[in-house]
């Protein structure tokens, strides 16, 4: 019956219906025509070739990766309201390429160094020079020296709130990184080094766990436990919740990511890190899955979603064609669901291999339920499947585009707000897909993106699209100078516009995550048009105020701050040259007549009049520079208000007695009653008074034990003039000499101590007050 009810709702929609898969806004489409892509500066030069055959990954955290021969170049997309500079601030980093080489172990060394003897000297020619001309098994051949892949985790898995770096290398070597303090990387684990030594202690043995019967002297045995081991590509899960059982019985909910790693035998290895990951030895492997594919080529994590209903899967490329899905059971996660069996997406051994596998969630206009749009490259071709899951079962729809690209797609992004599918092939040309809906299928609407003069004529060699859509990098060589191929090839790193200044805008407005951090790509596209026109648009200042009359949020708020601060940036003159200009009033005197000193009279008088009408104009860009100064302090004012009132009720909660929780709560309440205007504050701070039992705990200094007054939200000074500044977390004065910046470098907060209640802990894991940035 509901399978019938589905098919008399769709089959009421007239048979040609095409429903698109962008939101609609009033005015027009959301993502309609996204205008002329603006190349940003500034062009980023790599120190090395680029490798890999993903070479371009960026993560959720606006971190772009770039993998190269001799490291992997990391570029963080920073907004920085504290210049006026139009470029893209860019902060680089890179993790440098392992000097030692990786050398995998099949067995006990003496027994594999005989093993390798003997293999170089095989009589039989199908023996040797497999051997010889495999670069795992055949450590004298070399190995190239670089990164082969980059895989970001979702948001959220390190320490300070942001992305975990799975790194591969040429040489098989598998590393998790994360960003130690602001502009340093410290590796975690080295996941190769665990599974050898996990595959050790079983014996190499298969998942059966039964010991195998052939040894080393076998070249397929050989063959095996290399190849078990060889990781081709990883990719992260999104995040679970999972409830975890204490020594004390007691139940507690813990979050934790899956790393899937597919191993050149078509094995998929699962290990598990519970969130926040601090330490390597916490890494716990979780699972592996035989897929049986003999010549894998790519994986993606397939995850379907819908009410309470969870599943997730293992995408699966093959190099001669077959793309399959492999269930993966998870334990303990609430309303999750486990496929019976694999589900195969296409099944023709055409030798094409699969590469560029992409999953986009999607919900589905005709039948109002979670679908999921799968899409790979495959040669010239873009394979595409849509996964419906109804009460009838699983629908599998697929299919290819053709027509794209003469030469093979070397790679392919996809922009998840307003779906959009971007292909790059080796002449250069980008393609933009933007499916639309019928009623049983899809349609693929093609369009030549235009890219601007400087980069046509390139070797592209791959692309990645931001987290919101604004930006797609590419990264590619010089092209042809003066006709010529240059003799050296230098490799670039470009940024492309793909919104304007006003479709950014209003997606900030409409941002359904209500994080000005997790929207850094949009709001800099932003920030470029207000430095740019040296005014905030009019529409938008006129919406934004309508919507925070409607909903008073802070994150509308927090939009509104950084809108006037870059205001404020944009109106600053930029440094002028004090280099010693010569005058030529000397020479006048002594070399013209009465008539020149008269005309000299008169450009005198022109200069002053100049001078004074130039004065007048710095007068007023300094009273409008003032007028916007105040406008700041009084946005970030209401901010700082809010959370202290915010913070006050998380003290009245967690207070059950008038006690020393180390938060200046009177200093906090006397601040606030500072207005007589603001009724909530009144209501709060009467319930505070009353539990309080007019006791006060004040903050002392710790130099002089002289009392810390609070009468500013960013710093103490006791009556002996020690200055310390304030968390703005917590309000409390920070008097240690480490402590937390948030990424703009706004504000500070302090770092919880082992003595400090859970919820005070949790207080201080928040962003900071006025940008939304991590505190790092």
């Amino acid at each position: 019956m509901a399978a019938a009810s589905l098919a008399d709702s769709a089959s009421s929609l007239p048979r040609d219906v095409v429903i698109k898969t962008e939101p609609e806004i009033e005015g027009g489409p959301l993502l309609g025509s996204e205008g002329v892509s603006v190349k940003r500066d500034p062009v980023v030069s790599l120190m090395a070739p680029v490798s890999g055959l993903q070479p371009l990954s960026w993560s959720q955290d606006h971190r772009l990766a770039v993998c190269t021969t001799s490291s992997l170049s990391v570029m963080e997309l920073v907004c920085d309201v504290h210049t006026n500079k139009q470029d893209l601030m860019l902060h680089r980093t890179s993790i440098p390429v392992p000097t030692d080489a990786n050398r995998l172990r099949v067995g006990p060394a003496a027994e594999q160094a005989q093993v390798m003897e003997k293999f170089c000297t095989h009589p039989d020619p199908s023996v040797r020079q497999v051997f010889l001309a495999d670069k795992v098994m055949n450590p004298s051949i070399g190995v190239h020296k670089g990164i082969k892949y980059a895989s970001w985790s979702p948001l959220g898995c390190e320490s300070s709130g942001r992305c975990l770096l799975a790194c591969l290398t040429l040489d098989h070597r598998l590393t998790i990184h994360n960003s130690h303090k602001r502009l340093e990387w410290n590796m975690l684990v080295d996941l190769t080094k665990k599974y050898s030594e996990r595959l050790k202690e079983r014996g190499y043995a298969k998942k059966d766990n039964k010991p195998p019967q052939a040894n080393l002297l076998d070249f397929e045995e050989l063959q095996r436990r290399f190849h078990m081991q060889t990781p081709l590509r990883m990719e992260w899960s999104s995040v679970y919740t999972i409830k975890q059982v204490q020594p004390d019985n007691a139940c507690i909910d813990v979050e934790m990511v899956l790393l899937a790693v597919l191993m050149e035998n078509g094995d998929l290895v699962l290990w598990k890190f519970v969130l926040p990951f601090l330490n390597g030895a916490d890494v716990v492997f979780y699972d592996i899955i035989e897929s049986g594919v003999s010549r894998p080529s790519d994986l993606a994590w397939w995850e379907y979603e819908n009410a309470d209903r969870r599943m997730s899967g293992l995408i699966i490329g093959s190099e001669v064609g077959p793309v399959k899905i492999m269930p993966v059971s998870l334990s303990g996660v609430k309303g999750y669901f486990t496929l019976r069996h694999p589900v195969i997406l296409w099944k023709e051994c055409d030798e094409i291999a699969v590469e560029n596998i992409k999953c986009v969630p999607m919900i589905h206009p005709i039948h109002k339920s979670s679908c999921s749009l799968i899409v790979a490259s495959r040669g010239c071709y873009v394979f595409w499947c849509l996964l419906l899951i109804s009460p009838a079962g699983l629908n599998v729809h697929n299919s290819h585009v053709a027509g794209l690209h003469s030469l093979p797609v070397v790679s392919l992004a996809v922009s998840h707000h307003g779906v959009a599918v971007y292909t790059c092939s080796l002449d250069g040309w980008i393609k933009k897909l933007t499916p639309t809906f019928t009623e049983n299928t899809l349609i693929f609407k093609q369009e030549d993106m235009l890219q601007p003069e400087n980069l046509t004529s390139r070797r592209i060699h791959g692309i990645a699209v931001s987290r919101n859509g604004a930006y797609i990098a590419m990264v590619s060589t010089q092209g042809i100078v003066d006709s010529y191929h240059p003799v050296t090839r230098t490799y670039q790193v470009h940024f492309v516009t793909l919104k304007t200044p006003e479709m950014a805008a209003t997606l900030l407005l409409k941002s359904p995550t209500q994080n000005l951090y997790k929207m850094a790509d949009l709001l800099d596209i932003v920030r470029w048009q207000i430095l740019k026109n040296k005014c905030i648009p009019a529409s938008l200042l006129e919406e934004l105020d309508q919507k925070i009359q409607e909903v008073d949020s802070p994150y509308l708020w927090r939009f509104k701050l950084f809108l006037v601060r870059v205001l404020y940036q944009s109106l600053q003159s930029p440094p002028t040259d004090h280099r010693l200009k010569p005058t030529h009033e000397v020479n006048k005197v002594l070399v013209r007549d009465e008539e020149d000193g008269e005309e000299e009279e008169e450009d005198g008088q022109e200069e002053g009049e100049s001078g004074g009408v130039k004065s007048e104009k710095e007068e007023n860009q300094e009273e409008q520079k003032a007028e916007v100064q105040a406008w700041i302090n009084a946005v970030e004012t209401h901010l700082m208000r809010e959370n202290m009132k915010k913070v006050l009720g998380v003290v009245y909660l967690n207070t059950w007695i008038a006690q020393n929780t180390s938060i200046p709560t009177c200093g906090l309440v006397e601040y606030l009653a500072k207005d007589t205007n603001d009724r909530a504050s009144e209501v709060l701070i009467g319930h505070i008074k009353n539990k309080m039992n007019k006791q006060t705990f004040s903050e002392r200094c710790s130099l002089c034990q002289a009392v810390l007054p609070f009468t500013d939200h960013k710093q103490a000074i006791c009556t002996n003039g020690h200055m310390w500044l304030r968390c703005v977390l917590s309000y409390q004065a920070c008097q240690t000499l480490t402590f937390r910046r948030c990424l703009l470098l706004d504000s500070i907060a302090r770092l919880p101590k082992p003595e400090d209640p859970e919820w005070i802990k949790k207080i201080l894991q928040a962003p900071c007050t006025l940008c939304d940035s991590p505190m790092i």
